[in-house]
């Protein structure tokens, strides 16, 4: 007697199905025989044939050398929601960019690769799920459920990037998420500021919807007061509260000096911590925030981008007589403790810039970036990861010198 073959209910396609190993794996975990496997050129033809109207899901693996044709992809992903079939997404080494591009197109889920353990079951559970009736808007945001209170005296944190790509969002965001953990007896209350108000992504990394109340703060920034302003602010796990970028883009001189002034004035005497994460640009109101900040952190890499920079910006800062001695350098993805020419390298820089570099970040690996799109900081999603750790320990030398300086004040 010879058993009946197992009907195919799933496909993966791809380049080549080889170079991704932990997708074959993960497949068979999931179905055992019963997926098969296709090229692009190959799926185009059955999706659109009767064959295909079995299938639950095709699952797409595409790394960075498939982002020079995507049209293939997107016709794939077509002719599959034609036939109302699920699409996974599972993606290495590709641009935001071209991922938001084909979610768009029609992708149902997204997984990075390598796949975390457990998580292509999850995302074909997810997109197998039976539909919801979507949940209000007012639902979906999650204001904040503190009031002003305007009796604190705020430590103010601004975070700037030295250049694109140097980490300075995800630095701002895990360090106002340790602040607001860093004493489980007496939390300190912590709002971080999403000053980037064209492209800030501080709402991506928390998960966190836009909301117009925002911009309609922003747009009548004279009338301003602190109860406007708590309203304005969502709470992440009702820890953390977050003012987070507007909706819509908006010009950067959409608010002056003045007022961002106020905002962080508002934002200081309802706070014990007050993160800010700076646009890349130096703006007119750029200097209202250097001279409120007690501290202002410049994150920087190991390149001549950050170097060209930084020596800019000194340059800028100490022609017009700004406080320059506010600035505390962090070098991000800084070299392994082993790596002696890469320690001789960041002497060298700091030396040629004439500043010091008071904190060395390991590279968080691609846990950094996987946190990043599921919307938790590393303490939630990778709380072992050697990154997190160093942010852990930097908000409590920040937490520890605030509490000494308070104690200080008080006994004077």
């Amino acid at each position: 007697m010879q058993t009946e073959p197992q009907p195919i209910t799933a496909c993966t396609v791809s380049r080549d199905v080889q170079n991704f190993d932990l997708l074959i794996e993960d497949m068979e975990d999931a179905l055992g025989e019963r997926w098969g496997d296709l090229s692009f050129e190959d799926a185009e033809i059955f999706l659109g044939q009767p064959d295909a109207d079995g299938l639950s899901f095709i699952a797409i693996a595409i790394d960075s050398e498939d982002e020079g044709n995507l049209a293939k992809v997107q016709r794939v992903i077509s002719s599959a929601k034609r036939k109302d079939i699920k699409v996974i997404l599972i993606t290495e080494d590709v641009s935001p960019t071209s991922l938001h591009q084909l979610l768009r197109d029609g992708g149902d889920e997204f997984v990075p690769y390598p796949l975390p353990e457990g998580e292509l079951k999850l995302a074909i559970d997810r997109a197998m799920a039976p539909p919801v009736a979507p949940a209000p808007v007012e639902d979906k945001e999650r204001p904040t459920k503190l009031k002003a209170t305007d009796d604190r005296s705020g430590v103010v944190i601004p975070v700037h990037g030295m250049a694109g790509g140097v980490g300075s969002t995800t630095f701002a965001v895990n360090l106002a998420w340790e602040l607001a953990n860093i004493d489980k007896a007496n939390p300190p209350r912590v709002a971080l500021l999403d000053f980037d108000f064209q492209f800030g992504s501080a709402s991506t990394y928390l998960d966190l919807p836009r909301r117009e109340a925002v911009l309609e703060m922003l747009t009548d920034a004279e009338s301003i007061d602190s109860d406007i302003f708590m309203q304005a602010l969502q709470s992440f796990q009702d820890k953390l509260h977050v003012l987070t970028a507007p909706t819509d883009l908006i010009p950067m001189d959409i608010v002056g000096p003045r007022d961002i002034a106020n905002l962080i004035e508002l934002a200081r005497t309802n706070f014990d911590y007050v993160v800010i994460d700076m646009p890349k640009i130096m703006i007119e109101w750029s200097q209202a925030v250097l001279e409120a900040a007690h501290v202002y952190f410049a994150v920087l890499e190991l390149d001549m981008r950050s170097a060209q920079n930084t020596l800019r910006l000194k340059r800028a800062m100490q022609a017009e007589d700004l406080p320059f001695n506010k600035l505390r350098f962090i070098l991000n993805r800084a070299p392994k403790f082993t790596d002696l020419s890469g320690k001789s390298r960041v002497k060298r820089l700091a030396d040629s810039l004439g500043i010091s570099i008071e904190v060395q970040l390991p590279d968080g690996t691609r846990q950094v970036a996987q946190q990043a799109d599921h919307g938790v900081p590393l303490a939630e999603g990778a709380p072992k990861n050697p990154l997190r750790k160093e942010f852990q320990k930097l908000a409590q030398s920040v937490h520890d010198v605030n509490v000494s300086d308070t104690k200080l004040s008080k006994k004077g």
